[in-house]
């Protein structure tokens, strides 16, 4: 009888639990390194004795993280640099540097190229960012950009995700679910065209959700804000994964639980009509949703009297003891228990 080594599917731990499975038995070597895998940026020494540099890396994979049947490569281009940028303002830091290692088949043209890169200069000219290398490989199928960027953060100012503790209040800047919205526009169109290639899509003037999907913009405005005001978060982390993955994080990292108001996070009057009219929940959006890179933040309850009046900045909560663990208020007055369901790349049949 033959015996069968036991096997795991990846979709069964998904993408962080994968991360965290492969790392878990993994110690830094080097004594210059002061923040290893589980942030957004790794955190170095570099001998400068205000700053650490921050270093992060991010992968666009076609058919996964986008689809050219309504991605315009320049936009693609741009999003790519903006995904990782991100990355370093939720460090509270600035970026640099990147560099670009792109994987392409043979269906691709100099020209086709050319857009990309179109897209990844103006981010680096938006960013004040230098592209400073990488590298450029065949492909047997399809389009891979993986992109890693380099930056600096004040040492008494770098945001952790661990720095959160009970009864500091929860923050996020700008408005959440668009991006989702966005998407699930583009992709009601493309299937109304597969069915009916002479009908030209209808996307309803909905500008605003389109360049949330399309074009998406990293919260450099926000970071200077905060120096500005002379806030500095006591943990960070970026909504590229929707908020429900994306308080967890901060949860776990810091050991809390938190208190979310679902009155009090901020949905644009677009994106909730949008998900009404398609009859998804708006709740899900801006839970479940992605890409909208805005930056969930905690802050000292000192530090309200600094931000109140701040439009573009919204409260939505409070954290509190683990054991109370990750929940969010309804409308209704219901305490509803927040499970991480956003973005995952491992789940079969993802819209993306």
């Amino acid at each position: 009888m033959e015996n069968k080594i036991p096997t795991t599917s990846i979709a069964q731990l998904g993408e962080f639990g994968l991360i965290d499975h492969l790392t878990a038995n993994f110690a830094a070597k080097n004594p210059n390194v002061i923040q290893s895998i589980g942030d957004d940026c790794a955190v170095l020494e570099t001998g400068n004795p205000t700053h650490y540099q921050v270093v992060t890396t991010d992968i666009l994979t076609e058919g996964i993280h986008f689809d050219l049947t309504y991605t315009p490569l320049k936009h693609l281009g741009y999003k790519a640099v903006v995904a990782n940028v991100s990355d370093i303002y939720a460090m509270n830091g600035t970026p640099q540097y990147i560099t670009v290692s792109v994987a392409i088949s043979s269906k691709y043209t100099v020209e086709a190229m050319e857009e990309i890169y179109k897209g990844m200069y103006l981010a680096c000219e938006r960013y004040g960012v230098d592209l400073i290398g990488g590298d450029t490989t065949s492909s047997l199928k399809g389009l891979y950009i993986s992109i890693t960027a380099i930056g600096s953060v004040e040492k008494t100012k770098v945001a952790y995700r661990s720095g959160a503790k009970a009864n500091q209040l929860i923050c996020v800047s700008g408005d959440l679910g668009a991006a989702f919205m966005g998407l699930q526009l583009l992709e009601r169109e493309k299937q109304i065209f597969r069915e009916h290639p002479n009908v030209q899509p209808d996307l309803e003037n909905q500008h605003y959700l389109l360049a949330r999907q399309l074009k998406p913009e990293a919260r450099k405005d926000l970071i200077e804000l905060l120096q500005l005001k002379e806030v500095v978060p006591t943990a960070m982390i970026d909504v590229s994964d929707g908020l429900s993955s994306e308080i967890t994080h901060l949860c776990k990292k810091s050991n809390c639980g938190a208190q979310l108001y679902e009155e009090k996070i901020p949905i644009h009057s677009d994106t909730y009509e949008m998900a009404v009219k398609m009859n998804i929940d708006p709740v899900s959006c801006y839970m479940n949703g992605g890409e909208d890179y805005e930056l969930l933040f905690t802050i000292d309850q000192k530090d309200y009297e600094k931000l109140k009046e701040e439009s573009d900045i919204s409260i939505i909560g409070h954290m509190t003891t683990p054991d109370q663990g990750i929940r969010m208020m309804s409308k209704g007055g219901q305490l509803i228990d927040i499970r991480a369901k956003g973005w995952n790349s491992f789940e079969p049949n993802n819209p993306e």
